[in-house]
């Protein structure tokens, strides 16, 4: 059978940057790191809000087509909460803000917790992607969690309509746990979808802009491959903002710049490996800058390998091949919940 193996590294456009890539590619962290720095894109910073304030200042001086990575969720939100601040202050997004209800992925469960009652939290709000007979829940349906019986593992929920079930969630599959948290939009901001929206043909995390908001709180949306429509953000709920994203989410995206964030001292560990220094320093096509608080032992926190971990199957050069088709309105409603 006649095959084609991919060689080259094409996405990089700038000479330096592709050599860094290329040292990643073959496993040569810390000489990709130290390669990096040699050409002046690691950027030491200890203070940590100092740091996630100077990538937002960065940001801000050239916006356009400009991804901000880093590897876990907390820092990722507080990042797009800095940038979009910052982006106000330079009048590029409107300071007229619109407070939304969105649902944020619980990411402490797994997928054995979720069969067990006690690893959730009245408030919490369910998605189904499965129907049961067992439970009468249907696909698709949204359900908030009521009341918990843990010596029992039942489980109490609400759903869209009122009505409430009590089942085993042994007994229930396909299902993702999300909590309520409010987010600040505003006209000029930047957004990514967190779910797929199957009725607009959405995907997870595509990536466009606010260009108005009207009176009901209806977002006018221009995404990045060219659509434009409106959203009811009570019906879709799965937004955020889209300024920076997780190295694991932005699998797939590309931009001219990326700006990455590396804490060394983050508490969990093993987000700090080789495979998130590739992905994340691969997704610039022009330039790429880290920011850390320790750019002494960068390098050897990257270099930690997750290659035999179950949950990593792709090979690194997957994620290097050019993608081929980017006054206060309170909207306080819920998500037909009743929340």
């Amino acid at each position: 059978m006649k095959t084609v193996k991919l060689e080259e590294i094409v996405r990089q456009k700038d000479p330096e940057l592709k050599q860094v890539v290329e040292q990643l590619a073959r496993g040569e962290v810390r000489e990709a790191i130290q390669n990096l720095d040699q050409q002046g894109r690691v950027h030491e910073i200890q203070g940590r809000d100092e740091r996630i304030a100077a990538i937002a200042k960065e940001y801000a001086k050239s916006p356009e087509n400009t991804l901000v990575i880093s590897p876990d969720n907390r820092s990722r939100i507080e990042i797009n909460e800095r940038i979009h601040s910052e982006l106000q202050r330079s009048g590029l997004v409107s300071n007229e803000e619109h407070r939304i209800k969105t649902l944020v992925p619980r990411q402490d469960l797994t997928g054995a917790d979720r069969t067990w009652a006690e690893r959730y939290e009245v408030g919490d709000v369910l998605r189904y992607s499965r129907a049961s007979k067992e439970t009468g829940i249907g696909k698709g349906a949204y359900a908030e969690v009521k009341s918990i019986d843990a010596p029992k593992n039942r489980l109490t929920v609400e759903l869209q309509d009122g009505t409430q079930r009590t089942y085993d969630p042994r007994r229930q599959q396909g299902v993702s746990v999300f909590r309520e948290e409010m987010r600040s939009f505003s006209v000029g901001d930047r957004i990514q979808f967190t779910a797929p929206a199957n009725d607009l043909r959405i995907a997870n995390r595509e990536l466009g802009a606010i260009k108005a908001i009207d009176g009901g709180g209806r977002l006018n949306l221009k995404m990045d491959s060219g659509r434009s429509f409106e959203l009811d953000p009570n019906k879709h709920p799965h937004l955020d903002h889209g300024y920076a994203m997780t190295s694991h989410s932005s699998q797939g995206q590309t931009a001219d710049r990326v700006l990455i964030h590396a804490d060394t001292e983050l508490g969990a560990k093993d987000l700090l490996n080789s495979r998130m220094a590739y992905v994340s320093v691969s997704h610039g096509r022009y330039d790429a800058q880290i920011y850390t608080n320790n750019a002494q032992t960068l390098g050897q926190e990257l270099s930690r390998d997750v290659s035999h971990s179950p949950a990593i199957q792709q090979e690194p050069v997957a994620h290097n091949i050019e993608p081929q088709a980017t006054h206060t309105n309170q909207i306080s409603q819920g998500f037909g919940l009743g929340l």
